[in-house]
């Protein structure tokens, strides 16, 4: 039903914790698989990959990514995000009455301050991104970046929340 799909670059740490969080969806039969695209990591970002049974990608086409992924829902992801408790039923639920993309709500204990929510705008995976795959394949384009399949329009809410991957990094460095 679900493919996982995230970009790293000396990620090791961060895609570890990730896909730490994905093991519910995997034990529950949502996760179909994981497919890591790597952009030269000098880290063990691919035996972290290997090692939780995931494609790791040191060459890739975005749409010949996206058409070789098993599930019909790609959820895209940065590395060191965290999906909470309940995201599986979250997606699920969603994936069963809305053909629209949808996003996580941010977890309420890991909010930028005030003023940088306004003063920034937020990635466009921070919350991560969840489109199906025809969507995915109609804008699938080669040289394209995760990141550029997020686009304008309707997006719903998921009714789970994650933790971004820069708080984890702040939490790393802090």
């Amino acid at each position: 039903m679900l493919t996982i799909i995230m970009e790293c670059r000396d990620d090791e740490a961060e895609l570890a914790q990730t896909l730490s969080a994905l093991v519910a969806g995997a034990v529950e039969g949502v996760v179909r698989d994981v497919i890591v695209l790597d952009h030269g990591s000098r880290d063990g970002s691919a035996r972290v990959a290997d090692a939780a049974g995931c494609r790791f990608l040191a060459d890739w086409d975005l749409a010949e990514v996206v058409r070789s992924a098993r599930g019909d829902w790609l959820l895209l992801l940065e590395p060191g995000a965290r999906p909470l408790a309940g995201w599986v039923d979250a997606v699920v639920d969603h994936v069963a009455i809305n053909p629209d993309p949808a996003r996580f709500a941010g977890a309420r204990g890991y909010r930028r301050p005030f003023l940088e929510r306004f003063a920034r705008r937020a990635p466009p995976l921070e919350q991560g991104y969840l489109v199906s795959k025809h969507q995915a394949l109609a804008h699938a384009r080669a040289g394209m970046a995760l990141s550029d399949m997020v686009r304008g329009g309707k997006v719903r809410g998921l009714g789970a929340e994650i933790v971004p991957a820069w708080a984890v990094k702040a939490m790393r460095a802090g």
